[in-house]
């Protein structure tokens, strides 16, 4: 499925051009402070399922709690993340950011990780995925997506 989206000022556009492989709620506080809210919704999806429509993000390197830094593109006018590279990865895995999406509340979350950390008052859904750090994707994600991170990282 197609799903379209851009930043704030619209000089950037893009669409993914099939489903994520899979969906986290980040409760980091390297998310909480990048986003400036409780969490960040990351899509995860191959680089090359990402279509350019419009403009050009520009990466910038920011910390990260694994000390690893990230890589996020943001629009060159308006700054919006639109979407990183975590762990100083090439881009061959963008974390795309949901909240970019044209219709986000279409795209849920399919585990909420970091939740260590999860401010206090934000209460998740009941049966929601959770973890208090990462996890083992062989563990959790379905056979599909598994077979697409294969294809990705041998």
């Amino acid at each position: 499925m197609k799903r379209d989206g851009g930043c704030a000022c619209g000089a950037v556009r893009y669409r993914l051009n099939r489903d994520p492989m899979f969906v986290h709620c980040c409760h980091c506080t390297s998310c909480q402070t990048e986003t400036g809210s409780a969490f960040a919704i990351n899509a995860l999806i191959e680089s090359d399922q990402v279509e350019l429509l419009q403009g050009s993000p520009e990466p910038i390197m920011t910390p990260s709690e694994s000390g690893r830094g990230q890589q996020v593109w943001r629009c060159p006018d308006c700054k919006v993340a639109l979407w990183s590279n975590y762990g100083g990865a090439n881009d061959v895995l963008r974390f795309v950011r949901v909240g970019t999406l044209d219709h986000p509340g279409e795209v849920e979350p399919d585990i909420h990780i970091y939740t260590r950390s999860k401010l206090p008052w934000v209460r998740l859904p009941e049966g929601a995925l959770a973890v208090e750090a990462y996890y083992d994707s062989s563990q959790i994600w379905p056979p599909e997506s598994l077979d697409r991170r294969q294809a990705l990282f041998g």
